[in-house]
């Protein structure tokens, strides 16, 4: 990956390189292990270090183009595909889930429509499906555990961030809509990953990168939203046929930048078009308001903070104009937009700036306080923009 001269791009270097001291610092210290973070502007490349440890009990250092199980940055790829294929009309956002997938209405779900799976206003579960723990990565035993549930609150009327279960159907959708023919993980490499030359990345962990990955350890091991050990749980048990379309990826820094440009650059990169400028436009619109996320709840006593709106738009979250915890950083614009994944991953896209950032990580934090390292160090690449 080619690193052009800060300044170049707009950046002062002196304000960049805090970026490194801080990490450097935070690792040392322990409170995580290690990551590999890009900053691009412009479609260039200004910051790419990879700092600490892939595995820090076998004091293995993070290498260029480490592999990371992605967590939820992940969601941003099964929701391209399927808005790829609402562009070829397969579907579309007002399309009722059960009319692709008709054991899907059972028991109050048959209204559920594809844009409330999208904004996490779908009332589906907010935690995992029930299934046996074994039978997490086997796509159609979850859908079927999903299918066979009810929803928790009457769709369309709460913000509730479904952890598995909503995109486990959007991935179901997918695979109906192209006619059953592949498997997810085919389609999201044919459709995706190849084509914008996401070398690194597959649903589930292909051979090529099982030695290089970085383990699932959670270093921050007080109460949150996740129990420490499902969480090393789950990233242990991602094998080469799992399918978990809401996180169970591997990728590298260098590809989610890459994914991230083609947003930056309305839907293509070098020559290969995933979604038109038009439907980027169309998942930055806030569809959430001024509505909390009921994912935080837990944060009011955990960490003293008061509910704040979701701003969630078509399958990402959005910075929105608040003042509040957010990954994208407080000095970021009210249009810039992405994800971010359990205790560890980040990627985001300020279209005012023009900025493009991929951050994945090991060494997993408690969820709130992840959010909050990743706001630190978006906040200091916005302050390093200086021209």
């Amino acid at each position: 990956m080619e690193i052009c001269d800060p300044k170049e791009l707009g950046f002062d270097p002196d304000r960049l390189a805090r970026l490194t001291a801080l990490i450097r610092a935070e690792i040392q210290a322990e409170r995580w292990d290690g990551c590999e973070l890009v900053v691009g502007r412009h479609g260039r490349v200004a910051y790419h270090e990879c700092l600490g440890f892939a595995d820090r009990a076998a004091r293995r250092p993070v290498e260029p183009d480490q592999p990371f199980i992605t967590m939820s940055i992940g969601k941003q790829f099964v929701v391209s595909v399927l808005l790829a294929h609402v562009e070829r009309g397969d579907l579309a956002l007002t399309t009722r889930v059960a009319e692709l997938i008709p054991e899907f209405g059972a028991r109050g779900k048959s209204r559920i429509t594809v844009a409330q799976l999208l904004t996490h206003t779908s009332g589906l579960l907010a935690m995992m499906p029930p299934v046996a723990p074994e039978d997490a990565g086997d796509l159609a035993k979850v859908v079927a555990a999903i299918c066979d549930s009810a929803p928790e609150s009457l769709p369309g009327t709460r913000v509730t961030y479904s952890v598995i279960a909503a995109h486990a159907i959007l991935g179901e959708l997918v695979r109906r809509a192209d006619g059953g023919r592949r498997s997810l993980r085919e389609i999201l490499d044919a459709e995706l990953f190849r084509p914008l030359g996401m070398r690194s990345s597959s649903l589930g962990v292909r051979p090529d990168l099982a030695k290089r990955l970085a383990p699932v350890v959670v270093r921050d091991r007080r109460d949150g939203l996740f129990e420490p050990e499902m969480l090393e749980s789950l990233g242990q048990g991602i094998g080469e046929t799992t399918e978990i379309p809401a996180g169970g990826y591997v990728s590298t820094a260098p590809d989610v930048w890459r994914f991230a440009e083609m947003l930056r650059r309305g839907g293509e990169l070098e020559g290969v078009r995933i979604l038109s400028p038009a439907m980027l436009e169309l998942v930055r619109v806030d569809r959430t308001g001024e509505r909390p996320n009921s994912l935080w709840d837990y944060t009011f006593d955990l960490r003293g903070w008061d509910p704040f709106p979701s701003r969630l738009g078509l399958g990402f979250f959005l910075r929105g104009p608040d003042v509040h915890p957010t990954p994208f950083g407080l000095l970021a614009s009210a249009h810039t937009f992405g994800g971010f994944g359990a205790g560890s991953t980040a990627f985001w896209v300020d279209p005012a700036r023009d900025v493009s950032y991929a951050f994945l990580s090991s060494g997993l934090l408690e969820d709130s306080y992840s959010v909050e390292r990743h706001q630190r160090l978006a906040d200091l690449v916005h302050a390093a923009i200086v021209a």
